[in-house]
């Protein structure tokens, strides 16, 4: 095992030079269990297709004509279990819906295929759906509402807030 020197600690500052905003984060790699089990989960039930598998070792999923947005693989993980509660680790990916009714259909399919969820709430900035895969990774599924309606406090800086979601008027959305 090779060591690595320490990072220097930074100091946080108040007006950091910030990241180019073109910057976006494009895909996740989850180790899973089970990829037959996985593959169900996340092109069944989520509707994700299928664009590369690797045997029983690894495959891509994607939304649209994309490569990939979801690496799923059994490299170090076979057979494993999920990582125990209170240690560190990826606590969830999101999962952005283009629009209110797409993420409605994706609550559609949750239901029909009997998955449950964890919680679910208007952030006012966005509505937001969280589960866990089989392999027990958090999953946010949200739709973001439009910046301008974004809340904000009087001197401008957002307002996030975490309230219910109204779930049934949601899936009437799906119908």
């Amino acid at each position: 095992m090779s060591q690595s020197s320490p990072l220097p600690q930074i100091e946080p500052q108040l007006t950091p030079r910030p990241i180019d905003p073109g910057t976006r984060i494009g895909h996740v790699h989850l180790k899973v269990a089970d990829l037959d089990r996985a593959l169900s989960f996340y092109c069944n039930v989520l509707g994700f297709e299928l664009k590369q598998r690797y045997g029983n070792q690894a495959a891509f999923v994607a939304a649209g004509g994309y490569h990939h947005h979801i690496g799923l693989n059994t490299w170090d993980s076979k057979g494993g279990l999920p990582p125990p509660r209170g240690t560190t680790g990826l606590f969830h990916m999101a999962i952005l819906y283009p629009t209110r009714a797409a993420l409605a259909d994706a609550l559609r399919r949750l239901v029909d295929a009997g998955v449950a969820l964890e919680g679910a709430s208007d952030h006012g900035v966005s509505h937001a759906l969280y589960l866990s895969d089989p392999d027990g990774n958090g999953i946010e599924l949200y739709w973001d509402r439009e910046e301008k309606d974004w809340p904000r406090n009087s001197d401008g800086t957002l307002a996030m807030d975490t309230r219910p979601l109204d779930l049934q008027k949601l899936l009437r959305e799906a119908e």
